[in-house]
């Protein structure tokens, strides 16, 4: 099943987004670490994608890293994210995207819980949750 693609102008995303979200969504910054909202926050739910509203993570796969930002050991499903890599700061990363609208959501890297072994290490910013209702 082909998945729906979010596109928008760079201008129609500033119109939406906070400038925040703004320059860590669709520029690709990043909050600095203990800010964001969802580092510590406990609410079982689904966190979605602030720009789109994707589902990308559910709760159960939250963690505390102690990394400063929000940490899952996967995303929702495979098909929730993308990734690429990112040399931005002159080593090697993998860069983690929304896959449905393209927004810069955080890094994954290989240093996460078992069963993975993945550290999705995300930008509150990037997120929405929503409290799972029974």
């Amino acid at each position: 099943m082909s998945k729906h693609k979010v596109e928008k102008t760079e201008e129609e995303w500033r119109q939406q987004l906070s400038p925040e979200q703004f320059a860590v969504c669709r520029q690709k910054g990043t909050e600095p670490p203990f800010s964001g909202v969802y580092d510590h926050y406990e609410t079982p739910g689904i966190y979605h994608c602030s720009c789109c509203e994707s589902m990308l993570f559910s709760s159960d796969a939250k963690y505390d890293s102690g990394s400063g930002w929000p940490s899952f050991s996967a995303p929702l499903n495979s098909d929730a994210v993308s990734t690429e890599e990112d040399d931005s700061l002159g080593v090697r990363r993998i860069e983690v995207l929304c896959a449905t609208c393209g927004a810069h959501l955080g890094h994954v890297f290989p240093d996460g819980p078992a069963p993975t072994g993945q550290r999705y290490c995300m930008n509150s910013v990037s997120l929405k949750h929503s409290e799972v209702v029974d």
